[in-house]
């Protein structure tokens, strides 16, 4: 079984704690949104953050709203650069990740853990979940089209409230693809 849906390629960017957004940008700080993005009240922000370790620094953009805990997703290339092990792993799933040097306008702190490479996956609205017999959990496959066509495997499907049918892979992927945002894939599955 397959069904079209729409490819959001993600940057690497940060998503910051109270705690740690206090730290980088002064006590009681705000993100401000720049450009909303395809999940419900998720934002890219005006706000930019220094991730340094002893290979170089890369800037970040900060995803909102806040989060309960701190966790920075890169590509693996971009990992490569700043020389570090980042696990690949589910969103939220950031414990004994990699680490780094995290620098605001207002302070600075090392980050012990919470930089990972953001396993592909879907979002799925509860209706579309339902439509099409997927649930929170599953894993399904993508297939692309074009010239550089390719089947990614392993996809985890997130369903509920709080998403929007919407594919997430990062720059490393769509790039191996020759894919940008916007563009439609094809989610497939036995069932």
């Amino acid at each position: 079984m397959k069904f079209p849906l729409v490819l959001g390629v993600s940057a690497r960017h940060a998503h910051l704690s109270r705690e740690h957004m206090d730290i980088l940008f002064g006590e009681g700080s705000e993100l401000h949104p720049k450009k909303m993005i395809g999940q419900p009240g998720q934002f890219a922000s005006e706000e930019q953050i220094k991730l340094v370790t002893a290979k170089g620094e890369m800037k970040l953009r900060i995803i909102g709203p806040l989060r309960p805990e701190t966790q920075i997703e890169l590509a693996l290339t971009d990992a490569r650069k700043m020389g570090l092990e980042a696990p690949i792993r589910n969103s939220g799933d950031i414990k004994g990740s990699a680490g780094g040097r995290l620098i605001g306008p207002a302070g600075e702190f090392e980050l012990q853990e919470g930089i990972i490479i953001a396993a592909r996956h879907i979002h799925l609205y509860p209706e579309t979940a339902a439509k099409y017999g997927l649930k929170d959990g599953d894993i399904v496959d993508l297939q692309t089209n074009g010239e550089r066509a390719l089947t990614l495997h392993n996809v985890l499907v997130r369903a509920g409230e709080k998403h929007a049918d919407e594919v997430h892979i990062d720059t490393d992927e769509a790039n191996a693809c020759n894919l940008d945002s916007g563009v439609m894939v094809d989610v497939v599955f036995n069932k």
